[in-house]
């Protein structure tokens, strides 16, 4: 597996694709410092939270750096396995590769690996220009904490990032034309990223027409199918931590509510079943792909 990997890496690392995607990670960053730049001092942040707000600040008309991350990680990992497998079918390398004594879980094992290696070095890289230049934008060093949530935040990126390859890899051995599996993908981007935002507010408002409330909790129920606002809640709570909960807050509560930022664990309690949600989404998907080409027919034609 481990030549699976090298040779995936090799044709990765030497396509025009990688090209587009170093460009992008740059264009996401430099985007990133400079909402982090126009809103930062406006944001208020208090002590020890402050080097997150680089990547969670919007400016005055850029977006925040992590919305833009949820909105294209999706697309890069789409790109990086919506041709891993019928490509190889149809020119025929496929059966040159199964023909030599490889094995076949090898293969698949080793296009998804080699794919999570190149989501993960762009988006360390990406993490890394915006940390080195927003630390001397900002002249605050960051806290262990804030080390430890950025961290994390950089496992979640990627095993959302690898949902969308592994959906994307699905799709490339379902069919065997490669604009079939790309369109399939791209579809289901957008009805987890748009579509849904916009029938939801409808749905819980025609269940629930009587209580706020009642539509805030349909809506949210509505929403948490999607991989995009599981994604979104969950880098919201980890590099945010004001952010304390998403639910409805009684009034007789709202006295007593403490505006201090939560801590690292409580803030891990918060979002773990969105973190565990990615994690099983991914899995499945994976081992979706897995099976269905373990059972396939490969033809030498």
């Amino acid at each position: 597996m481990v030549a699976i990997i090298r040779k995936e890496l090799a044709d990765y690392v030497t396509s025009i694709r990688f090209l587009a995607f170093i460009l992008l990670v740059i264009v996401l960053s430099i985007t990133g410092l400079m909402a982090a730049s126009q809103g930062i001092r406006a944001a208020n942040l208090p002590e020890g939270i402050v080097f997150l707000g680089l990547f969670t600040t919007s400016g005055t008309v850029l977006p925040s750096l992590t919305y833009l991350v949820s909105l294209l990680i999706p697309i890069i990992g789409i790109a990086l396995g919506f041709d891993a497998i019928n490509s190889e079918r149809t020119g025929g390398t496929l059966s040159r590769v199964l023909a030599q004594p490889v094995f076949r879980d090898s293969v698949i094992n080793g296009k998804f690996l080699a794919g999570v290696a190149i989501l993960s070095i762009m988006v360390g890289t990406m993490l890394l220009l915006v940390s080195g230049y927003g630390l001397r934008m900002i002249g605050v060093a960051p806290t262990h904490e804030e080390v430890i949530r950025l961290f994390l935040y950089f496992v979640v990126t990627i095993f959302y990032g690898a949902f969308w390859m592994g959906l994307a890899i699905l799709f490339s051995v379902l069919f065997r034309r490669v604009a079939a599996s790309l369109l399939f993908s791209l579809a289901l981007w957008l009805f987890f990223s748009i579509f849904i935002m916009l029938i939801a507010p409808a749905i819980a408002s025609a269940l629930a027409p009587a209580s706020e409330s009642a539509q805030y909790e349909l809506q949210r129920t509505i929403l948490l199918f999607s991989p995009n606002y599981l994604f979104q809640e969950a880098t919201t709570v980890l590099l945010v931590p004001l952010v304390r909960t998403f639910g409805v807050v009684a009034e007789s509560v709202q006295p007593y509510w403490l505006h201090n930022p939560l801590s690292l664990g409580q803030s891990i309690l918060v979002v773990w079943p969105h973190i565990t949600g990615l994690i099983s989404l991914s899995a499945v998907c994976f081992a979706a792909s897995y099976i269905l080409f373990m059972r396939q027919e490969i033809r030498a034609t």
